[in-house]
C-alpha cells in the first residue's frame, strides 16, 4: 500500500498572500490543525499550523531579550523572530522547511518518517506540487483495513502450510530456512531456531495473526553466536 492510495486528496490549502486571519478562520471552520501553503501553480511553500500560530499567541507579550542574548543573536534573527510574532500573511508565520513524501512511498515508510521527525501529517506531492496529505489519522484507517490472512475452513495442509509461510516470510531477517512447519488437520508445528528471544516472538506474532489457526505449538530453539557468523 502506498501514500496516495491513504492519502487525503481533497486538500484545503492556503496562498502565501492569505492572512493570519484567514487561516484561523479555515482551521476552526474545518476542524483541521494545519494547512499547506501553495503558489498559484500549486507547488508547496510551506506549511502553518496551530503550533506556529500559537507561537504568536504565546510570545507576543514576551519580554525583551536581555542584554546578552541581544549580543549573541544576530540582527536577522531578531528581525526573523519580530515578523513571525507580529507578520499578518501566511508566509511570514508558517513553516517553510516541509518534509514531504512522494506518491508511490510505501506506507510503512510514511509511518516511520512521522515517528521519526515527530509530525502529525506530511504532504503528498510530485514534481513540488500538492497532491495530497497523509496525517496519522489516514494512517490508522489504513491499519483498520488491512486485510488480514486467513486460513479457510476446506484448506488443505498444504495451503495451510504454504499461508504460515508466507506471513514467516515477512519478519525481518528471519532466515525462514531455519524454520520448518508441520500442518496435520488443525495442528500447527514450527520447529527451528531463532536468533534471540525477539525473533521468536515476532514468529509467534506473525502465526497468531492468521485467522483460521487454532492449535500452534512452537519449538524453537536458539544458536550460539558464531554459528550465525557472529
Amino acid at each position: 500500500m502506498q501514500a496516495q492510495d491513504i492519502m487525503t486528496a481533497k486538500v484545503i490549502s492556503v496562498a502565501t498572500s492569505s492572512t493570519v486571519e484567514q487561516v484561523t478562520q479555515l482551521m476552526i471552520k474545518h476542524h483541521i490543525s494545519a494547512l499547506p501553503v501553495v503558489d498559484e501553480a500549486g507547488v508547496v511553500q510551506g506549511i502553518v499550523s496551530e503550533g506556529d500560530l500559537m507561537r504568536r499567541v504565546e510570545g507576543a507579550n514576551d519580554r525583551p531579550k536581555s542584554w546578552w542574548l541581544r549580543m549573541v543573536s544576530s540582527r536577522e534573527d531578531t528581525a526573523q523572530d519580530f515578523v513571525a510574532l507580529r507578520g499578518r500573511h501566511v508566509e511570514d508565520v508558517m513553516t517553510k522547511k516541509v518534509i514531504s513524501v512522494e506518491p508511490d512511498m510505501q506506507v510503512g515508510e510514511v509511518a516511520r518518517l512521522l515517528a521519526e521527525k515527530h509530525i502529525k501529517r506530511v504532504p503528498v506531492v510530485k514534481d513540488g506540487k500538492l497532491l495530497g496529505i497523509v496525517s496519522r489519522a489516514n494512517l490508522m484507517h489504513a491499519l483498520a483495513a488491512t486485510p488480514k490472512r486467513e486460513i479457510k475452513r476446506d484448506a488443505t495442509d498444504l495451503e495451510k502450510r504454504s499461508i504460515i509461510l508466507e506471513a514467516l516470510s515477512e519478519v525481518p531477517d528471519l532466515n525462514i530456512n531455519h524454520l520448518n512447519v508441520i500442518v496435520e488437520g488443525n495442528q500447527v508445528d514450527v520447529w527451528g531456531v531463532a536468533s534471540s528471544q525477539a525473533e521468536e516472538k515476532a514468529v509467534k506474532v506473525a502465526v497468531e495473526n492468521i485467522a483460521g489457526i487454532e492449535n500452534v505449538t512452537y519449538n524453537l530453539g536458539r544458536l550460539p553466536g558464531y554459528a550465525w557468523g557472529i
